[in-house]
């Protein structure tokens, strides 16, 4: 489905704000690979678009979730899990996340590399703590991941308050 788009939660894209944009990155070498940004706030509705900006490797934005190869559920029970297919350098591929909460999503060639990434669909509400947070949205009691995966991703409280966390 590579350069498609797909609705988790089957709202009408007219409704979507502006895009999040996301770029799979990669070294010249390919020794290094990653999402950019690794964590990032949305509002309920709004499109996100993965672009491949590594001119030497193929990636996949991968929801976690048991349908996307048995991995463990790391987005809401209620939401349309999601899966790009392999993306070459320049391709794209959207979704518009409906439900709130945290997804978490990987790689498919690279999640052993540590290419994950963390979205929080929600609103910011101005106080320190936000009600996803409080509730324990990182998520590491209900589905583990590889501890590799659980130290690269960013933590809810991180992306909240920042908007978008980059690696670089």
């Amino acid at each position: 489905m590579a350069g498609g788009g797909f609705l988790a939660g089957f709202i009408p894209a007219v409704a979507a704000q502006e895009i999040a944009e996301v770029r799979m990155c990669g070294t010249a070498d390919g020794a290094e690979v990653w999402f950019d940004p690794i964590g990032l706030l949305v509002r309920p509705g709004q499109t996100i678009r993965w672009t491949n900006r590594d001119p030497g490797n193929s990636h996949t934005a991968t929801a976690y979730h048991p349908q996307n190869d048995n991995h463990a559920l790391r987005i809401p029970a209620t939401a349309a899990p999601w899966n790009s297919d392999y993306l070459l350098p320049g391709e794209s591929f959207t979704v518009v996340l409906t439900v709130e909460g945290v997804y978490d999503y990987y790689c498919i060639p690279h999640e052993h590399a540590g290419m994950v990434g963390r979205i929080v669909v929600g609103r910011r509400d101005g106080s320190p703590m936000h009600p996803l947070a409080e509730a324990g949205a990182d998520q590491k009691a209900s589905q583990p991941v590889p501890e590799l995966i659980e130290r690269a991703l960013p933590t809810v409280a991180e992306i909240l308050r920042s908007g978008a966390v980059r690696m670089r």
